[in-house]
């Protein structure tokens, strides 16, 4: 299975790339500094150079094209501006998608945030990602192309992974750690039957794979 990640620098997606490459799959990151390929190599990642901020939909087609399932997992990250959350956790993941779409990759996973809401009022920094969030999941929900699935985390930590989590359509807020977000990222990804939602997660105590097939109703 060939899987490419936005955002492939990021804290979660090298956690996910071990993983995947790992267990066998060949997996690609987009990635928009050359520094950062060796990072991507050693985790067992190819790395793909590409600015989704300045990248065309069609330029960003021909590196998802030949792919099983696409992953976007980029964000502006903490202390970035408003204007970064508008064109990283919007504008970037909507082009993702509408190029998975052209490249003809229907399996689509987002990492999104808890709380996200297109709706969502407040004009601080926070507020504003919360929007771009919400805005960019509204529109990959509404693309009958892809088969999607939207993950949204609770407070994300660096603690070691448990492997024990609460995986549900809401769950309330909670923390989560970064190892445990991208075990179940994985395991999403390869399982197409939970395209479609839109779904929580914290720490908890079900384990991942048990709490994927269960919202998965496997």
């Amino acid at each position: 299975m060939r899987i490419v990640i936005a955002g492939g620098h990021g804290q979660i997606a090298l956690r996910l790339e071990r993983l995947l490459a790992a267990r066998g799959d060949e997996v690609a990151g987009i990635i928009r500094h050359a520094e950062q390929a060796d990072d991507l190599r050693e985790v067992g990642a190819e790395p793909i150079l590409l600015d989704l901020e300045s990248s065309s939909v069609e330029e960003t087609a021909a590196r998802l094209r030949g792919a099983d399932a696409a992953v976007f997992a980029a964000g502006a990250g903490p202390g970035s501006g408003a204007t970064r959350k508008d064109a990283v956790d919007r504008d970037a993941a909507v082009l993702f998608a509408d190029a998975a779409v052209q490249a003809g990759v229907r399996r689509h996973v987002v990492v999104s945030s808890m709380g996200a809401n297109p709706k969502h009022e407040g004009r601080e920094v926070f507020d504003v990602y919360l929007r771009a969030k919400g805005e960019a999941d509204a529109h990959v929900q509404s693309l009958d192309a892809l088969d999607w699935t939207i993950l949204r985390p609770g407070m994300l930590t660096n603690d070691a992974g448990t492997g024990l989590v609460r995986l549900e359509a809401n769950t309330g807020r909670g923390p989560i750690s970064r190892d445990d977000v991208a075990t179940v990222l994985a395991e999403l990804v390869d399982t197409p039957a939970t395209a479609g939602l839109t779904l929580e997660l914290i720490s908890g105590s079900t384990p991942v794979v048990v709490a994927v097939k269960s919202v998965a109703g496997n």
